[in-house]
């Protein structure tokens, strides 16, 4: 029997998303550039042409499946296999482009769901409503810091007050000397690299695309791609914690959602994932498809995914939720 475990209504908290809160320098950067986005979609009816169709559907699964479920999701955030040194930066480089973060961002924001998973302290729960474990999470900057590293506050407050340059408050405050959870990234000078410089490689891109195939491209590639594939992997916090089906005993609340383990390249069998978080593969049964697992195969087929790791037959049969017999 699958387990069907829900968010009772009891447990959802009215929290402001965007009235009556506040909002930092970086709050408004990061609504301005998700708008953005949005608005370049509006322009897609006015502006579309077949090269531009194809540049954008190229570039979702470069980005999408290459970039962030195999390189930040399932290598860096998790360490499910490894890869060559160029080839772990080149993924990397390419997770930079869907417009998410730049690595020490994104893992440690994960990492960190993952360890307060469905709690008052996870970055995006589905106990602060849909809409905020969806997208307003990301504009809320003071309450991530409350969550996430209380002891933090007051820096927060002090650098946000002087309208400093600040870094992301999940992992800025390693440089006030107080412990963090992305010390394997922070120490690799490349990625340090792509923190300082994130911003300037989407605009890149986009001028790439500019030079090559004028506005339609821009809108298409940039635009509805960047917006599409933000809202696949939103949807795999929101939705996956909210519909779908469980084969797993977890401490939480993730579901198996097929729409999403479809749109996302395997992403969306939550339940899975949460279950062997560290596993590189998300996709257990026949119908599970799980595109990103079958890249990962072929990486280890061609001797470049090394230390592959799986759950052990005794793990399952202690998680399942409808253990089978031998």
């Amino acid at each position: 029997m699958r387990n069907t475990k829900k968010v009772a209504l009891s447990m959802v908290k009215s929290k402001p998303a965007l009235l009556n809160r506040k909002w930092t320098i970086l709050d408004r950067r990061s609504a301005g550039g998700v708008l953005f986005l949005h608005f370049l979609c509006l322009l897609a009816p006015f502006h579309c042409n077949w090269p531009a169709f194809w540049v954008a559907f190229a570039l979702y699964f470069i980005t999408g499946l290459f970039g962030v479920t195999l390189s930040y999701h399932r290598n860096l955030a998790h360490k499910s296999f490894k890869l060559p040194k160029w080839l772990e930066y080149l993924f990397a480089y390419l997770g930079v482009q869907a417009f998410q973060g730049d690595p020490i961002d994104w893992v440690s924001t994960h990492r960190y769901h993952h360890q307060f998973v469905d709690t008052d302290r996870d970055p995006h729960s589905p106990l602060d409503g849909f809409w905020f474990s969806h997208l307003a999470w990301m504009f809320d900057a003071y309450a991530l810091t409350k969550k996430v590293c209380p002891k933090n506050v007051q820096d927060f407050e002090e650098r946000s007050t002087k309208r400093k340059r600040f870094r992301n408050v999940l992992v800025g405050y390693v440089k006030y000397g107080r412990p963090n959870n992305v010390e394997d990234l922070q120490k690799q000078g490349f990625y340090r690299f792509l923190r300082k410089t994130y911003i300037l490689h989407p605009t890149a891109l986009a001028i790439v695309l500019y030079a090559t195939g004028g506005l339609p491209f821009v809108v298409w590639g940039m635009g509805v791609r960047l917006v599409w594939v933000l809202h696949i992997t939103f949807f795999v916090n929101s939705a996956c914690h909210i519909w779908g089906y469980r084969l797993w005993d977890t401490n939480d609340l993730s579901k198996n959602n097929w729409v999403i383990g479809l749109l996302a390249f395997g992403e969306g069998w939550h339940n899975n994932h949460h279950a062997f978080e560290y596993s590189a593969r998300h996709g257990y049964e026949w119908w599970e498809f799980d595109l990103t697992w079958c890249v990962i195969l072929f990486l280890q087929a061609l001797g470049l995914a090394t230390d592959v790791k799986l759950p052990s037959a005794r793990h399952q049969q202690k998680l399942a939720l409808n253990p089978k017999t031998s």
